[in-house]
């Protein structure tokens, strides 16, 4: 997985690879989806949610640009995977999901990998979590039709968040910078993710 896809497509951190190296993908994913674990798109894991193809994943870590000591909100915990590669490049990370299942799960996995740098709320990502801002880095999980305002709020100075933004079929990774509460993004490439439901993203 590595070597053959993200490598090829440019993902340079080496602490990042090494992230990937480590991380064990398959525990991750359903079983009935095992053999499929370190392939080239994104698997299903419930609850019409998805755990991304490795690529997208490494390609928003890197993104972050995380040196180690970051404190990170995670907007949709899903299966865990990208908590755990987070987990390993920062200091504190803390995941919402909406999903009861999910996030039992997925803190199930993490606990069994023992990981006791990450926490998992219910809760509506869009809304933030306001108890433990600010945060040097948000990575937003699902598309949204716009950013949401909580969570620029909660973005620390010279913080970065990483989200896909657009319409439900079709979506622009973007890289959001906060300096002196002004904000510049950049885009990266097109996408595609399971909606933001929340109040301030997608409605049901």
């Amino acid at each position: 997985m590595v070597q053959q896809q993200l490598i090829p497509r440019g993902i340079k951190d080496p602490r990042v690879i090494d992230a990937f190296l480590k991380v064990e993908r398959h525990r991750f994913i359903p079983e009935s989806l095992r053999s499929s674990s370190y392939a080239d798109y994104p698997l299903p894991i419930g609850e019409k949610q998805t755990i991304s193809q490795p690529y997208i994943v490494a390609l928003m870590t890197e993104c972050l640009g995380l040196s180690g000591n970051e404190r990170i909100l995670e907007i949709g915990t899903g299966s865990g995977y990208q908590a755990a590669i987070l987990a390993e490049l920062s200091s504190q990370v803390y995941s919402i999901e909406r999903f009861p299942a999910l996030a039992k799960r997925a803190e199930s996995v993490l606990a069994e990998l023992g990981y006791s740098t990450i926490r998992i709320r219910l809760g509506d990502g869009t809304q933030g979590w306001p108890e433990e801002a600010p945060f040097s880095r948000i990575i937003v999980t699902a598309a949204a039709p716009e950013i949401p305002s909580p969570l620029t709020e909660q973005l620390s100075d010279n913080g970065i968040m990483v989200l896909p933004l657009g319409e439900t079929h079709s979506q622009v990774l973007t890289i959001l910078k906060k300096q002196k509460n002004q904000l510049k993004t950049e885009s990266i490439c097109g996408c595609v993710f399971v909606p933001l439901i929340g109040e301030y993203g997608y409605k049901e």
